[in-house]
């Protein structure tokens, strides 16, 4: 029998390209979202009305009663500093899912942040203490320890995946990467940019995708795992590489934006769990 998976916030950017990477393999899904409409149409997936912020009394036989929940579902982004995150968000998101485990389900994979480490410098291991700096940040960590201290009291296998920086197709209209293609089929010779200088930890989305997939079908219960390259690269460097495969001899207008204040300057993965785990998958 075909294990059945399970996805939140499957509308999203990175939920669109989830849901492309498990109909490619022996599983079957069942994509849910409070806008069905928005869904990409997969002749093999289920489609859903779901919302979690008024979920029914059975959570899980509302779902399909999945084998596998990838929990991609989060309210207020990209506003990372808002309140929202922990007064609303936060009891909203941890009441869904200790309701869908009390219901039985088995397997639970939900997405954090690298925004859990806060202020921190250099590689990031999942050994690192955390110390978030904002709301956004705060209540994604909050949700990890509530969420592990309910496994300790009820029997479900978890895996919580922090993210760090993913760009590509669909992604929202003020991030990097969509602006620089915008300017580029819009003509433009000149892109203005911050610095550049900020090294981070970048996933093309179809990668984290993959990647996403593998895990929640492996083994399960892998605990806190880094979802990151483990390669450092500056801003600059990304966007110059951007622009060599478009074949774009475009001018970066550098410094025209401040760098943003609620992140390092220099901070990446290390994915050495990450590799380990992807090998028993």
């Amino acid at each position: 029998m075909l294990k059945k998976i399970a996805v939140t916030g499957a509308t999203g950017f990175i939920g669109k390209h989830v849901l492309k990477a498990l109909v490619e393999r022996p599983v079957e899904v069942i994509a849910l979202s409070r806008q069905v409409s928005d869904l990409p149409q997969f002749p093999s997936v289920s489609l859903r009305r779901f919302d979690i912020a008024a979920p029914p009394a059975d959570p899980y036989e509302a779902m399909g009663c999945p084998d596998i929940l990838i929990h991609l579902a989060w309210d207020g982004l990209p506003n990372y500093r808002s309140l929202h995150h922990f007064e609303t968000e936060l009891p909203r998101q941890y009441a869904f899912l200790k309701r869908a485990v009390e219901c039985g389900l088995p397997s639970l994979f939900c997405t954090g942040t690298c925004f859990e480490y806060g202020m921190q410098t250099g590689a990031l291991a999942e050994s690192r203490p955390c110390m978030p700096d904002n709301p956004y940040g705060f209540a994604k960590h909050a949700l990890q320890q509530q969420l592990s201290f309910l496994e300790r009291s009820m029997p479900f296998s978890f895996t919580w995946a922090r993210l760090f920086y993913t760009y590509g197709p669909g992604q929202g209209v003020r991030s990097l990467w969509t602006q620089f293609h915008d300017a580029y089929r819009n003509g433009h010779s000149s892109f203005d940019m911050s610095g550049g200088q900020q090294v981070r930890d970048f996933l093309a989305v179809e990668t984290l995708a993959q990647s996403i997939a593998d895990l929640a079908l492996g083994p399960g219960g892998h605990g806190v795992v880094n979802l990151c390259s483990g390669i450092p690269v500056t801003v600059l460097d990304l966007v110059q590489g951007w622009a060599a495969e478009l074949g774009w001899d475009v001018r970066l207008n550098l410094g025209h934006y401040p760098y943003p204040d609620y992140e390092p300057m220099e901070f990446w993965g290390d994915d050495t769990l990450l590799r380990k785990v992807l090998i028993t998958s």
